[in-house]
């Protein structure tokens, strides 16, 4: 058993040295986006029930640490000085794994008001930023100029919005280190998919609502609800309570009640509504792809009335009426409840309800757990359920026909080929008395292996890990050996640097701080399994100092990858490479001499402005600027018989090459 749990240990490094065991980052609404949906939530109550959610959140400690004051403050700026209850359900889930840990690290962590701080200016960012269709290029178009320019404008808001979203995750990872890694990999944030056609509500939510269901956001927001409704069944059946006590259940009514809420948000995203099933790379895709361009959708309530909803930092003020207006069907049970407000349903006293947030972790897991005894759901609580879900969207099917399409994100093992052509600037030829400077095309063909995860956040990061193999064909230099010495003839040797074929080997990886070091570092895993993940998913989104995050326009993507790709050319490997060299005087003659080299070259800038993606194929082109060094290995004179074997020297240089980089991924 040992040697097993070792076996496994070892296969989830390699993973992670692959960056493919980073968890999915498939969050719903952004934070300013969910903090924005609890404020107008609040804001529809009429006056008594407003009345009541106040005194609540008075009870519950207004005020008091980081609390605010106010529970609701629309006014907030940037630069916030205290968490307000709006903002507990944008903790709830990304920043916090329970009900219990959302509200202590509202109320007392440092971190958390530098959490609010970057999502106030995330806020201000996407404000400037129109939601526009995105423009399919692969439509005829009818105008070409009016097309280009809606592409153009199109493109460039999305550029600002990546860019955007790019700062403020940043700044996020750096605030909340367990940003990323706290997500995990399982469904807590999507809908689960219908298995057929013929299923209802009440069917759909004995598929999700029962114990040992797979955790998703109906489930989760339905467990947190109830939760929330027990605790407010004491409020008003207890009037014994202690100011202490009511104190304590004030807060754990209205903590659990956001949790609860930030899952129910969560349902009215189109991403988590198509991307609830399918491997990594597919929901990742799936849940994009639908954020970005919307997607129709219906409620359990029936009739033939349809939405259309976007998601994850495109949310339109339709899109927030839509999802208040159920948020607040929620919050007014709760609310009802704990006021003893006569006509609503009836809900018995939950005597065994506890006086604290819940602490059910949705991170670590995958299913819905046994509620204790006293705490179960009963037949005559399915009201309160019924009148929130049936305003829902209904979600779509799973695999088979009728599903939506999908699509994959560049997420998984791959295979490729790349095709290569360049052009570089060398600063001399090989031998010493060459000194004129020199151009060199060449061409290159490769296969190519590796784990891609392009955004372990967002779109900016760059979690490309592979390696090629292929084969190199050089041009002859344009700087030649001086005409005034014999055997300096037109041709291949009469160049500085003959024409070569060589073997090429290229290798790409993101680093923490410096270039390998998360190769060096990979004993720490079985150390620190978490520190050693934060280190990774830094590495993927640009590295400790972020100067390698891509920065997305409308005419394509920028990045600097200096250090994360490394190409190597062994010339002469298995055949003869000859070089003329000159005389050094009047007296002497010309040598021809068999030589070797190794050819370094590391990319300083790339551009990519061209990108397909398909159900399992990527293709792109790809100009890298970088600089080289052409090494000399050997050097034996072969004519004439005896002369001595000359010094050749490294060649510098400086290059652009276009790349058509063609990928076929697996599922994983």
């Amino acid at each position: 058993m040992r040697s097993m749990a070792k076996k496994k240990s070892l296969l989830r490094l390699v993973a992670v040295l692959a960056l493919g065991a980073l968890p999915f980052a498939g969050r719903a609404w952004v934070y300013p986006e969910h903090r924005q949906l609890s404020i107008l939530t609040v804001q529809g109550l009429d006056g008594e029930r407003r009345a009541v959610f106040d005194r609540l959140w008075q009870e519950a400690g207004a005020g008091q640490q980081q609390l605010c004051a106010a529970g609701a403050d629309r006014e907030q700026g940037t630069a916030p000085t205290c968490i307000d209850w709006a903002a507990l359900s944008a903790i709830a889930g990304d920043h916090s794994c329970s009900s219990r840990e959302m509200f202590e690290t509202a109320r007392s962590a440092p971190w958390i008001l530098q959490v609010a701080d970057v999502a106030a200016q995330l806020k201000e960012d996407l404000a400037r930023i129109p939601v526009m269709p995105l423009v399919d290029p692969a439509l005829k178009p009818t105008d070409l100029v009016n097309e280009a320019q809606r592409l153009m404008t199109s493109e460039a808001a999305r550029a600002q919005r990546v860019n955007a979203l790019r700062t403020a995750d940043i700044r996020l990872q750096r605030a909340d280190v367990e940003y990323v890694t706290r997500a995990g990999s399982n469904t807590a944030h999507f809908l689960l998919a219908r298995p057929e056609t013929q299923i209802d509500l009440n069917d759909y939510a004995a598929l999700t609502l029962r114990e040992g269901s797979e955790i998703s956001a109906v489930g989760v927001y339905s467990y947190f609800h109830l939760s929330a409704l027990q605790k407010a069944s004491r409020l008003r059946n207890e009037p014994q309570l202690a100011p202490a006590e009511r104190a304590a259940l004030a807060r754990a009514v209205l903590a659990d009640e956001a949790f609860a809420l930030h899952f129910l948000q969560d349902v009215f995203a189109a991403g988590h509504i198509a991307g609830n099933w399918g491997d990594r790379s597919q929901r990742q895709g799936t849940h994009d792809y639908y954020n970005q361009n919307g997607l129709e959708v219906f409620t359990w309530a029936g009739g033939s009335r349809s939405i259309v909803l976007l998601g994850d930092a495109y949310m339109r003020p339709s899109d927030a009426e839509v999802a208040a207006a159920t948020l607040r069907t929620s919050l007014q049970q709760v609310l009802d409840l704990a006021a003893g407000r006569p006509g609503g349903p009836a809900f018995g006293h939950v005597a065994a309800a506890p006086a604290a947030p819940d602490a059910f972790d949705v991170c670590r897991n995958n299913t819905l757990p046994r509620r204790d005894p006293g705490l179960q759901f009963t037949p005559q609580q399915r009201p309160f359920f019924q009148a929130t879900l049936e305003n829902t969207p209904v979600p779509g099917l799973g695999p088979g026909f009728g599903a939506l399409p999908r699509a994959r994100s560049e997420v998984g093992p791959f295979v490729g080929l790349a095709g290569t052509i360049d052009g570089r600037v060398i600063h001399a030829g090989l031998a010493t008395v060459q000194s004129d400077r020199g151009f060199i095309s060449g061409l290159d063909l490769s296969v190519r292996g590796g784990f891609g995860l392009d955004g372990v956040i967002s779109e900016a990061g760059d979690g490309l890990v592979y390696a090629s193999l292929g084969l190199r064909s050089d041009a002859p230099s344009t700087n030649r050996i001086s005409d005034n010495f014999p055997g300096s003839s037109p041709g291949s040797l009469s160049a500085a640097i003959p024409a070569r074929t060589g073997i090429s080997m290229r290798f790409r990886a993101p680093f923490y701080l410096i270039p390998g070091d998360l190769l060096l570092a990979a004993p720490l895993y079985f150390l620190d399994p978490k520190t050693y993940m934060r280190m990774a998913v830094t590495a993927g989104n640009g590295g400790l100092i972020p100067w390698q995050q891509g920065w997305a326009t409308s005419i394509g993507r920028f990045q600097v990858v200096l250090g994360r790709e490394l190409g190597v050319v062994l010339y002469g490997k298995y055949r003869n490479d000859q070089l003329v060299v000159p005389r050094t005087d009047p007296g002497g003659s010309a040598r021809v001499v068999n030589f070797k080299t190794i050819s370094y070259d590391l990319p300083v800038v790339e551009y990519r402005p061209y990108r397909s993606f398909s159900s399992n194929q990527s293709s792109s082109v790809v100009f890298q600027l970088f600089v080289g060094a052409d090494v000399p290995r050997s050097a034996t004179t072969v004519f004439p018989p005896g002369a001595p074997n000359p010094d050749l020297r490294t060649v510098w240089s400086v290059g652009l090459r276009l790349v058509f980089d063609w990928r076929y991924y697996y599922s994983y």
